[in-house]
């Protein structure tokens, strides 16, 4: 492999900060997909906004020859609150001042990329085609991910950057996650006069809620009840409360179990206390496992091994674009752009990571078409990617 070509921390820095200057809550992305647009067009990509819904994606390409280009993926928006951000760049870390998040994540990860392809562009050096994937309302369930259109997408290995913890970290592996609703209906009667006519939908789903599989199940799985929202008055009887709550595992088995456990004991509940019950439910995202021998986790680690870091494989309990991508058939790798105590007011980013990071990306940039080619010569091409059972 040859020589990285070398970043510039000063622009990196301020580059970074520019951004999280930049409101970008969830479905609120436009500033800052009109700064990331212009930034790209101004290095040569041929930029476009993919609208739907609510919001839109921005995808980016660049490079003229046919091979299949490498996809560098991170997310614009941040969770909140990130309005009237404070901040200090010290001297071996940026972090939060304030009440809000800083934004790093996953904001450190749009500044690298950002940089990376800058040095690229400025060095001249042949280098594999790119395209860019930056998504829209990633912290509100993978939204822009999930409404992306992967039928103008041609590349089939993606470095996703949105993932926490020291450079080096790549996730090999995430859960299912399933969000469901709950709705539990009795019956009003006035508290005073005769209570005993109405059924409480509050003592219902308080039932409910002790029963269920609740926080930590087994290594690769948990359950969680997040919000309760109920009642009118305290001289009624409530008549209707809604449980939130999700499950993530590993493994679909395990999944499935606690799913039909979950359910079974609060319709059961229910039934007892003659209540009414309306369960409602998504999969938001699925499962995913990058086997080890995988040519495109294998190059990967070799690229952080000349960079001067060891790679650490783990699986994480969080989900991420990366989960969407493999769903449509793309070898999406997660790394770790450094970020750290991220969605807190204490989150913070090292410089020394926020360079890494960066010279990750470049080194993988530089040497993805010789990955291309030799995957190319192999006889018979290994699966994609291998789905959790």
């Amino acid at each position: 492999m040859k020589e990285t070509a070398a970043i510039n921390k000063k622009r990196l820095i301020d580059t970074f900060v520019n951004l999280i200057k930049i409101d970008s809550p969830s479905f609120g992305e436009k500033e800052i997909g009109d700064f990331l647009a212009s930034y790209l067009a101004g290095i040569g990509f041929v930029v476009r906004f993919q609208k739907y819904g609510r919001s839109f994606n921005l995808i980016a390409k660049k490079g003229k020859r046919r091979s299949l280009p490498l996809i560098l993926s991170a997310h614009m928006d941040t969770i909140e609150p990130t309005s009237g951000i404070t901040f200090s760049v010290e001297k071996d870390r940026i972090r939060s001042t304030g009440n809000t998040v800083l934004g790093a994540d996953d904001k450190s990860a749009l500044a690298q990329i950002l940089e990376a392809l800058t040095v690229l562009h400025e060095s001249e050096n042949p280098h594999c085609n790119v395209e860019i994937i930056f998504t829209s309302a990633e912290e509100r369930g993978l939204v822009g991910a999930r409404n992306l259109d992967f039928t103008s997408i041609k590349g089939r290995h993606a470095l996703v950057l949105d993932s926490g913890g020291s450079v080096g970290n790549l996730v090999i592996g995430a859960p299912t996650h399933i969000r469901y609703t709950m709705t539990v209906t009795g019956k009003s009667a006035h508290a005073g006069i005769e209570p005993e006519k109405g059924i409480s939908a509050i003592k219902v789903a308080s039932e409910i809620i002790a029963s269920v599989p609740d926080g930590r199940i087994d290594s690769d799985t948990t359950a969680n009840i997040g919000i309760i929202e109920g009642g009118t008055a305290t001289n009624v009887v409530p008549r209707e409360v809604v449980i939130r709550g999700e499950l993530r595992s590993h493994k679909n088995r395990t999944l499935n179990t606690t799913q039909k456990r979950l359910f079974q004991a609060a319709v059961r509940i229910a039934g007892k206390h003659r209540a009414g019950l309306n369960i409602a439910k998504d999969v938001e995202y699925s499962s995913f496992r990058i086997p080890k021998s995988d040519p495109f986790l294998n190059y990967m680690k070799k690229v952080f091994k000349e960079c001067g870091i060891e790679p650490q494989t783990a699986k994480t309990g969080g989900g991420s674009d990366a989960n969407i991508f493999h769903r449509h058939g793309i070898m999406a790798v997660n790394m770790s752009t450094g970020m750290q105590k991220v969605h807190s007011p204490e989150e913070f980013i090292m410089l020394d990571d926020l360079y890494k990071g960066c010279e990750v990306v470049i080194k993988s940039i530089e040497n993805f078409e010789g990955f291309i080619y030799l995957q190319a010569l192999q006889p018979v091409r290994q699966p994609l990617c291998a789905t959790c059972k």
